[in-house]
């Protein structure tokens, strides 16, 4: 059965959680990871507090080099732009054996958009 890429983002949306901004807001404050898995230069532009880029195109490549996912059982936030291939990531994660996994619900775009900080330094683990 072929799929358009919001079906594709729908049904992981559904296997995994998601998180609001107020929470997210909460958990980062009390120090918890964020994996931002969008292009570096997206994340170059402005990327939430305690984030670290690890882009969509190379996340399950990069599992076992990264120390923000050396914990499987570590509680994990990934964010996007809008929040679609954060599900995708969050979902590929899930299955890779992480279990405390949350996608931010709008991604970057929602949390500047609700006046969160914004920080405009680099910490890329790309390519």
């Amino acid at each position: 059965m072929s799929m358009t890429p919001q079906q594709l983002v729908a049904e992981a949306k559904s296997q995994i959680k998601e998180i609001d901004i107020a929470t997210a807001a909460t958990q980062i404050a009390a120090g918890v990871i964020v994996i931002d898995v969008r292009e570096p230069a997206e994340f170059e532009a402005g990327r939430l507090p305690n984030s670290v880029n690890i882009p969509r195109g190379v996340l399950e490549f990069k599992t076992g080099e990264h120390p923000a996912l050396a914990n499987k059982d570590a509680t994990i936030l990934i964010t996007c732009k809008t929040g679609g291939r954060a599900a995708l990531a969050t979902l590929s994660l899930q299955r890779l054996g992480y279990t405390q996994l949350a996608s931010i619900a709008g991604g970057f775009e929602a949390w500047a958009g609700a006046g969160q900080a914004v920080l405009k330094d680099s910490t890329s683990f790309g390519g």
